[in-house]
């Protein structure tokens, strides 16, 4: 029997987002040392993602209609639409995947169907990869990226379900992640703030002073500065990503600085930004902000429902600060800061209006909200052991988020069994080298570890 859904308003934004320039597409990259078996996959497919019923629906109604677009039982749906299984072309390297990869992001997805696809990439050094797009409109990051990790098993040999989890996030973001009950009372002072509402506002600002003084901020602080990492996009993508770097170098770089492992991470972005910007001729380096998705989902509770539950804050990056420990200790002072906000709420009622507006009107806010940002990040923690899909170890993982906004520049830090990785995703024409920036990220790390094994006289780790 067919079934409808109606969109949330936050998912009617993320569809109606989309353009040719910037694609809302989710992206992750899978590696294996051997071969998954196809058919096992397939089964494996069938019974932990196909019950989600949203990966079995298709989007009806035009994304540029006043409509409102809804979610209908796809009458033809097939798996194996789906799921595809295909050859990376020689060698079959890093550089190899990362072009297919780029292809990808820069390629649409088939909305006639339920947007979303999987390929399974054969000869990826002796081993394979699965490239997996799915369409933001089905979820947010947080929760897709929960939803692939729920296919994959804690042992090789698992013959019931068994999903392997990530660890809760740790950290000033997780603390924004708790702080969710103020949520219907800043949302309606930002559909108020739309409106003109003013007696609304009056009793929003009654019930939450940090919740206006977010939304001030959101909407009056200025445009982020003009650099070589802003400009017109081009419909081609280019991906990278750096060799895996040991965690435990980078908690001991937090241990010496009085910083999170999240906030070294983000200093050694900023550092690797900052390199960039100067060997490319940078006349003068500023600061720039990135913006960094914030789950608002229960932490304690497994996903039932899809859709999108974040919110959204600004993170300055220290691009002008030249010491790299200067610039660990920058970024704990500006984290901490934004912890003690409710900005991520606030973030989460403007889309939710952009959501119910016009195309036209929800561009306009679009832009407004694109502008304040230069970049967006993302860093999540995967699950601290080794973990199994369809009877085969995971290598490493990496996932990407549109870069919302019309942004030309997307950083995704995540960590995997005790080894931590920067994928970057840039528009073609504005940043042709990106592995240029996930190289220095390298050389962030590197230093930052040999300068703490300096003061704490203590071995490199591998």
């Amino acid at each position: 029997m067919s079934q409808h859904k109606p969109f949330s308003n936050v998912d009617a934004a993320w569809l109606r987002m989309e353009d040719s320039t910037n694609l809302m597409m989710i992206t992750g990259v899978l590696t294996f040392d051997r071969l998954l078996d196809f058919d096992r996959l397939l089964a494996l497919f069938a019974e932990r993602l196909l019950r989600y019923d949203r990966f079995t629906m298709r989007i009806a109604d035009g994304r540029s209609s006043t409509v409102r677009p809804r979610w209908e039982t796809d009458p033809h749906f097939d798996l194996r639409a789906h799921v595809h299984r295909i050859a990376l072309p020689q060698p079959g390297d890093d550089t190899a995947l990362q072009e297919l990869v780029s292809d990808m992001m820069s390629t649409p997805l088939d909305l006639s169907k339920s947007p979303w696809q999987i390929h399974l990439v054969e000869g990826c050094a002796g081993g394979c990869a699965l490239v997996a797009r799915l369409h933001h409109a089905i979820a947010d990051g947080m929760a897709l990226v929960q939803i692939l990790l729920s296919l994959t098993d804690a042992a090789p040999d698992a013959t019931a379900p068994q999903p392997a989890t990530a660890p809760a996030p740790t950290g000033p973001i997780a603390a924004l992640e708790r702080t969710t009950q103020q949520i219907g009372t800043v949302g309606a002072a930002a559909r108020a703030a739309l409106r003109g509402d003013t007696e609304v506002l009056r009793q929003a600002v009654a019930l939450g002073a940090r919740g206006m003084a977010a939304l001030n901020k959101l909407v009056l602080q200025s445009d982020d500065p003009q650099t070589i990492f802003k400009g017109k996009l081009g419909v081609a993508k280019r991906v990278c990503w750096s060799r895996p770097l040991a965690l435990a170098n980078v908690k001991q770089i937090g241990e010496l600085t009085g910083g999170t492992i999240n906030d070294v991470l983000v200093a050694a972005l900023a550092g690797a930004l900052r390199r960039y910007a100067v060997t490319r001729g940078q006349p003068t380096l500023v600061d720039i902000r990135a913006a960094v998705p914030v789950n608002l989902r229960p932490l304690d509770q497994p996903i039932q429902q899809l859709g999108n539950t974040f919110g959204v804050v600004f993170v300055e990056l220290p691009v002008s600060v030249a010491d790299p420990f200067d610039r660990v200790l920058v970024v704990r002072q500006r984290m901490n800061a934004i912890k003690r906000s409710l900005e991520a709420q606030v973030a989460y009622g403007i889309l939710s209006v952009l959501g119910t507006l016009t195309p036209a009107v929800a561009d306009l806010g679009v832009t407004l909200l694109g502008g304040k940002a230069t970049a967006v990040m993302t860093n999540v923690p995967g699950p601290r052991q080794p973990i199994f899909l369809a009877g085969e170890q995971l290598r490493w993982l990496m996932f990407w988020v549109p870069q919302s906004g019309r942004l030309g520049i997307g950083a995704s830090i995540l960590s995997y069994a005790g080894e931590v990785r920067l994928g970057i995703v840039t528009d073609r024409g504005l940043i042709p080298d990106p592995e240029t920036i996930a190289t220095a990220f390298e050389a962030e790390i590197d230093e930052l570890a040999a300068l703490a094994r300096v003061v704490w006289h203590t071995p490199e780790v591998a």
